[in-house]
């Protein structure tokens, strides 16, 4: 399908994909609704905002029939796998029953809309150091979040499959960029080190365990993936999201020092360790090259300098 003069709703649009998604689908020329909780971001391309809670039938009908999108991007939920250690029934309650909500709204009001479901490459769990998974492995989720977004999807193609609906899955690995909450890694090294730069703390970066690698791509990136999806992925399937490269922890926070003003000791610190955490996780994304021609494109460096850059000028802001 194609995007352009189309009516598209986002979820959690006030969230941190979220405002990139909106610009994204904006430019392809779609009729962006949002719905979140609290108010919509600020200057945001939007064509209409609902305040809305998923876990709240009424709240994600009246957004629906706002919109009455005929595609629709989830993102709404709880996206850190650290704080579903500490609140897991909240992360299950967001991430599965939010889905199941959503889509019962959908199938109310607008059973025709194409329905892109994000979730996340943690579902994979632990893969051999040198691999790129593709969406054939089986799950091995290790946190309460993974498990709630490989249920989430699951749940998902079920309603899909049993009601006609129109769902494109994702499993999106790690992504950072403008705009990202300092409880996420890249952004709160980028924090610290602006805070230093100013003055305002010790010269030492706070890190957790950097023995893991990932496979990172830019948050715009993954919103152009987003688009691409909607408008080109195969019905009831999924899709990696990823650059296929995986890069370590370690040379994420040297780069980041490398760019710093002042000088940086870097130390472990203890409270930043995650109880499970994957040692190697990268993605093989050629399913969604095939399908509809995405490749990320950004460079990490810049993705991290620009990260640092946003920090500074909160810093300069005030905090």
């Amino acid at each position: 399908m194609t995007l352009r003069g189309r009516s598209v709703l986002v979820t959690g649009a006030n969230g941190f994909v979220g405002p990139h998604v909106v610009r994204a689908l904006a430019a392809a020329g779609a009729r962006v609704h949002g719905a979140g909780l609290g108010s919509a971001p600020a200057d945001s391309p939007l064509d209409s905002w609902c305040a809305c809670d998923v876990l709240d039938p009424a709240a994600s009908d009246a957004a629906v029939s706002t919109a009455r999108p005929d595609a629709v991007v989830h993102l709404a939920g709880q996206s850190s796998a650290a704080r579903s250690f500490e609140q897991p029934v909240e992360t299950f309650r967001l991430n599965v029953a939010g889905t199941a909500l959503v889509l019962e709204a959908l199938l109310r009001v607008a059973p025709k809309a194409r329905v892109l479901v994000v979730g996340s490459s943690e579902v994979y769990g632990p893969q051999p150091e040198g691999s790129r998974v593709a969406e054939d492995a089986p799950f091995r989720p290790v946190s309460p979040y993974a498990l709630s977004k490989a249920a989430a999807e699951s749940l998902a193609l079920t309603l899909a499959a049993e009601h006609g609906l129109d769902v494109v899955a994702t499993r999106s690995f790690g992504h950072t960029g403008p705009g990202q909450d300092a409880r996420f890694a890249v952004p709160s090294f980028a924090q610290q080190i602006a805070a230093i730069e100013a003055g305002r703390a010790e010269p030492v970066l706070h890190v957790g365990n950097l023995e893991v690698t990932r496979d990172l791509c830019d948050v715009r990136d993954v919103a152009h993936a987003y688009v691409a999806l909607l408008e080109r992925g195969a019905a009831r399937r999924v899709y990696n999201v990823c650059r296929g490269e995986g890069v370590g922890l370690t040379t994420l926070v040297e780069s980041l020092v490398a760019m710093a003003r002042a000088t940086v000791r870097i130390e472990p610190d203890p409270a930043r360790m995650r109880p499970a955490d994957l040692p190697w996780l990268v993605g093989d994304p050629s399913a969604i090259a095939r399908d509809t021609d995405w490749r990320a494109g950004i460079a990490l460096e810049q993705t991290l300098a620009d990260v640092l850059e946003e920090w500074r000028g909160r810093e300069r802001a005030g905090g």
